[in-house]
């Protein structure tokens, strides 16, 4: 029976890769769970699994430095949101690569390669990996998705589908068209991981997806008002962000 590790710092991620896992490859057993590329190394050469499921990146030791010291002993494969990475893996064959949120069409694909790839030793894959690595530090890469709490319930949301977020002393509103949702991470640490194209901060404590304003006015006591396309409310401009409009 095939045997498996999976590396990603958040647990839902790590869940739902299990799940489209068993739907699409019901032999293998996950063996192992890693929060972080040291545990990946730890737990790797402890079970010794066929295949080690890295997401690329995770705080402290990353899933490239994680792929580094064990790829000579199981077959790595990328779990990334960042398609320009792992698409380069791919294109050399020594790799494959899984995006986030994994999707069973996709996953189903990669299930087959390795499985062809199981009655092989590991590649040497450490040049390749080396100018991934150098590719990450030269690229801005931009948080993709959000994981959020709606009621008791856990989502992962897309960032390209929120319209804004609102921070208060606690949290953070993550509306989207829809619904919204909460998250524990204030606005000031969204600014260093966001787009500065798709959002803009229009407020100390607000960043509005660009693609969503539909118009800016101004109320009675002068102050700039953004509408947000879908959304009958408006999000106060402070003075320090009203530059941002003047050519609208």
């Amino acid at each position: 029976m095939p045997t498996a590790l999976i590396a990603d710092d958040e647990r839902l991620m790590r869940d739902q890769l299990k799940l489209r896992l068993a739907q699409v490859w019901p032999e293998l057993e996950i063996i192992a769970e890693a929060k972080n590329g040291e545990e990946a190394i730890s737990l790797t050469f402890e079970h010794n699994p066929d295949f080690a499921f890295l997401d690329i990146r995770m705080p402290g030791t990353t899933g490239l430095e994680a792929a580094q010291a064990i790829s000579q002993s199981t077959h790595v494969v990328f779990v990334t949101a960042y398609d320009q990475y792992a698409v380069e893996a791919f294109e050399h064959g020594a790799i494959d690569y899984v995006l986030k949120p994994a999707d069973v069409e996709r996953l189903a694909l990669t299930v087959e390669r390795l499985k062809k790839r199981l009655v092989n030793p590991p590649n040497d894959m450490q040049d390749l990996i080396a100018k991934i690595a150098k590719q990450v530090t030269q690229k801005p890469v931009y948080l993709q998705w959000i994981q959020a709490s709606i009621g008791q319930e856990l989502r992962l949301i897309p960032v390209d589908d929120v319209l804004f977020f609102q921070s208060d002393e606690k949290y953070t509103r993550v509306q989207t068209k829809n619904y919204e949702a909460l998250i524990r991470k204030p606005v000031r640490d969204l600014l260093e991981e966001l787009n500065p194209d798709l959002f803009w901060q229009i407020h100390r404590a607000t960043l509005v997806n660009s693609k969503a304003i539909e118009g800016v006015v101004k109320d009675l006591r002068g102050r700039l008002l953004v509408k947000v396309s879908g959304l009958d409310e408006k999000l106060e401009v402070s003075r320090s962000f009203t530059h941002l409009f003047k050519q609208m």
